[in-house]
């Protein structure tokens, strides 16, 4: 089995795409790559069982459907209690997706928001490339259900028991991380690839996504609910893995 993982940033030159091999007794990293183009990242996705993509894969509903509103002159959709209110809890609701508050149940943090944090030119970057992929692992579905996943790395790290603090800027930080989780997954070999992850958090945290990958790959993840699938299929679903790093270790 192979999985993958990109960290996808606005431009190639701060996205990374990462691939671990799990056909053996250990699970090693043959591909890191930092400026990763689309075309390769479209050029790996039919050859593994799972392609984490760190990126929202659509909008919240309701923001959608208040921009397209808002064009037209439409009156904004507030119940009674949002206009008695401040309007935070409405703007909210336009702010998370349906996702987003099932990771804020889990891990009790919000993840950054594609409506209102700075993740828009990144969002669209993710739009064009999910329709790119279609040419060779066929539509994506945003809910999860086929190769390509919505992941979350930093999430997954805090679900798996690991600090996030300062690993975003600090090299130092990602290497005392790395460590931590080699001791808990000694079975994971970075090989010279190390070296990267240590020195590039985008590197980092594309073979996090690839482990993500893993538990999609495997099953092992919070699905959405019946109830919340016609939502998930336009607004995407984070793919958090439902076991600890231990669990994904190669079967051989």
């Amino acid at each position: 089995m192979l999985t993958a993982g990109v960290d996808l940033a606005a431009e190639p030159r701060g996205t990374a795409l990462a691939v671990i091999d799990w056909s053996g007794s250990e699970a090693r990293v043959v591909q890191l790559t930092v400026g990763a183009s689309d075309a390769q990242i479209v050029a790996v996705a039919p050859t593994v069982a799972s392609l984490g993509i760190d990126c929202a894969f659509g909008w919240p509903d309701d923001f959608v459907a208040f921009v397209a509103g808002h064009s037209t002159g439409e009156q904004l959709d507030r119940s009674p209690a949002e206009r008695a209110g401040s309007g935070m809890d409405w703007r909210r609701r336009l702010a998370y997706r349906e996702t987003d508050r099932e990771i804020r149940v889990l891990t009790g943090r919000w993840p950054l928001s594609v409506s209102t944090d700075r993740l828009g030119l990144t969002a669209m970057h993710c739009a064009a490339l999910l329709e790119s992929l279609a040419d060779g692992i066929g539509r994506v579905d945003r809910a999860g259900g086929g190769v390509a996943a919505e992941v979350y790395p930093s999430a997954t790290l805090r679900n798996w028991g690991f600090s996030t603090v300062g690993y975003k800027t600090d090299a130092t930080i990602r290497s005392t991380l790395l460590a931590a989780i080699l001791e808990r997954a000694p079975w994971l070999k970075p090989g010279p690839m190390a070296e990267l992850m240590t020195a590039s958090d985008d590197a980092f945290d594309a073979v996090i996504a690839a482990l993500a990958a893993r538990a999609h790959a495997l099953g092992q993840w919070h699905r959405p609910p019946p109830e919340s699938l016609d939502r998930a299929s336009r607004e995407g679903w984070i793919a958090l893995p439902s076991v600890d790093l231990v669990e994904l270790r190669p079967f051989s």
